[in-house]
């Protein structure tokens, strides 16, 4: 088992992810991915707006 695999691992018994099936999983992910792209999206525009108020 390499580094990514036991990474993935270490998800899904973190999560309890090992015991839904593949349709949950996904779905599950899907909804992790949107929440996160979200988090970054936004920070990212507040940071930015945060660094030409204090720039200008």
């Amino acid at each position: 088992m390499n580094w990514v695999q036991r990474k993935i691992y270490l998800y899904n018994v973190t999560f309890g992810l090992y015991m839904l099936d593949w349709w949950e999983r996904y779905l599950f992910n899907g909804l992790v991915v949107v929440l996160m792209w979200f988090v970054v999206y936004n920070g990212t525009r507040y940071f930015s707006e945060l660094f030409k108020r204090h720039l200008t």
